[in-house]
Formats: structure tokens, C-alpha cells, sequence
């Protein structure tokens, strides 16, 4: 599998590089066109489309492609199969990108929360202190 999320279940959001024409991408990838366009409307592999509605498949799509082949050629995994792999291999993707940002926060400098100063000891007291955020964050 790539090292590379994509969105849904095949389409490289914000990637910035070379495009290929479906008869091009087929090719690169060992396959005829009508298998592409057959994933693309099963969802496994989804190109971005060029003004005119034409597919066009980035080098991380045509690697995607090649995956898909393998596992159903040499894994014998069913095409539903590939897509919940896929779908799951996205997720993981997601969830170490959102554990990376996690510890990035966590090594940065303590601030206050409405961008005052440092954080400051305070002495212990045998008071409660309940806390409860203004606003809850929505993950996404």
C-alpha cells in the first residue's frame, strides 16, 4: 500500500504533480481502460477530472492501480475486499498524521489559551477546581 492518504478511497487530494490521460495511466499501470473506469465507478481508484470532465490520474493513483492489481492477481482478495483495505489503510493514515500533530503540540511551549504568557505553578490548596471548555472541538 502507498504511504500516501487518499481521499475516499483513490483520489490524492491537493496533490500537486504530473496527470495522466486514462489511456496513458492504463498503460503505466498494466491494465486496459475499461478496468479504470470500472474502479473509478466502484470507488477504488477516483481521479480528478479535468474541466472537460476527462480523468485525470496522478503517479499516486497509478501506484494505487498497481496495488489493486496485485491484490486481486496474487492476494486473490475480491474487489470488495481492496476497497475495505483501502478505506482501512486511509484511516491509519489519517490517524498517524493526527498523532503526529498531537506530538508536535505536546513538545511545543505551553501557552495560555488566549495568548497570554506562560504557564505558572500554582500553589496546592485543598480546593476543587472544576474546569469545563467553552467551545468542544470537533474532530474531522
Amino acid at each position: 500500500m502507498s504511504d500516501h492518504p487518499h481521499e475516499s478511497a483513490g483520489h490524492a487530494s491537493g496533490y500537486e504533480g504530473p496527470t495522466f490521460v486514462i489511456s496513458v495511466a492504463a498503460e503505466l499501470a498494466g491494465m486496459h481502460a475499461q478496468t479504470l473506469r470500472n474502479y473509478d465507478r466502484l470507488g477504488l481508484v477516483r481521479p480528478q477530472r479535468a474541466a472537460g470532465g476527462g480523468r485525470r490520474y496522478s503517479e499516486r493513483d497509478v501506484e494505487l492501480l498497481r496495488e489493486v492489481q496485485r491484490l486481486s492477481q496474487d492476494e486473490g482478495v475480491n474487489l470488495a475486499g481492496i476497497k475495505r483495505i483501502i478505506d482501512l489503510s486511509n484511516q491509519v493514515d489519517a490517524l498517524r498524521s493526527r498523532i503526529t500533530e498531537l506530538e508536535s503540540e505536546l513538545r511545543a511551549p505551553h501557552r495560555h489559551p488566549t495568548g497570554g504568557g506562560e504557564l505558572v505553578p500554582i500553589p496546592r490548596t485543598s480546593a476543587l477546581v472544576v474546569w469545563q471548555p467553552r467551545h468542544r472541538r470537533v474532530s474531522g
